[in-house]
């Protein structure tokens, strides 16, 4: 009697287990749980070489300035066109785009001077200008010593970029910016600062780096509250050219 009690008790432990394994595999998350179909992404078309991509805001094709004017007083660039290039007029000031952004990708193409002429920030100086307020640096670092915060790919006097891949002089070279504007309190207080990611010539040299605030010459960076802002090029003095410059807003 004992025997079948004890076989009877085996066969029920057997069927609870295996009920409660059922139960624990009935119960086990599906793969679909964590798939996520909306929203779906929309589709944008790579750019073909050097062709933008098919959402981007084409600022300049080297075909005229109509996207631009005189950062100084609105009117037409005074910069020449050149070989479907921009290029710096001594001079004239800098130039700003019509349109105004927020947080952006931007790409952009510069060229210093095949002839080399002066040193330091002297030789193939320009710049671009996030939102009209924050310089990314455009100047000849191929060989050229200058402070580190003020070369090519820096932050002017903020950032140094993490290294110089800087293309000798006359040849094309490359910015792709990813830009985050900085988010102002409603009193005018700093809620977040701006952040910017570059990448030169395919190198990246700033990596999602804070902007402490506007690019001064002298003195340190402000945080004054703004809204969107254009993308401004410089004049400063030496004949660098621009072409094939692109915008997606994010």
């Amino acid at each position: 009697m004992k025997k079948i009690n004890i076989l009877l008790l085996i066969l029920t432990c057997g069927v609870c287990l295996s009920a409660s394994c059922f139960g624990q595999q009935q119960n086990q998350p599906k793969p679909e749980a964590t798939e996520v179909w909306e929203p779906e992404p929309k589709v944008v078309t790579p750019g073909d070489g050097t062709k933008p991509p098919s959402d981007a805001i084409v600022l300049f094709d080297g075909k005229d300035f109509s996207n631009w004017v005189s950062a100084k007083d609105g009117s037409a660039p005074k910069w020449t066109l050149k070989d479907g290039a921009m290029v710096v007029e001594r001079g004239t000031g800098d130039i700003v785009t019509k349109q105004t952004f927020g947080d952006f990708q931007l790409h952009i193409e510069w060229r210093t001077p095949d002839k080399v002429e002066g040193e330091g920030q002297g030789r193939g100086n320009s710049g671009i200008f996030l939102q009209e307020r924050y310089e990314v640096q455009v100047l000849d670092s191929y060989q050229n010593r200058t402070y580190s915060n003020g070369q090519a790919g820096s932050l002017y006097k903020q950032s140094i970029p993490l290294v110089n891949a800087c293309r000798k002089p006359g040849e094309w070279q490359t910015y792709d910016i990813i830009y985050t504007a900085p988010r102002f309190r409603w009193n005018g207080s700093l809620e977040s600062p701006a952040r910017v990611t570059v990448i030169h010539n395919g190198v990246l040299i700033q990596n999602n780096t804070v902007i402490h605030g506007t690019t001064e010459y002298i003195g340190t960076p402000k945080n004054i509250a703004h809204g969107k802002g254009g993308i401004r090029l410089q004049d400063h003095g030496n004949p660098v050219s621009y072409r094939n410059i692109w915008i997606r807003e994010l």
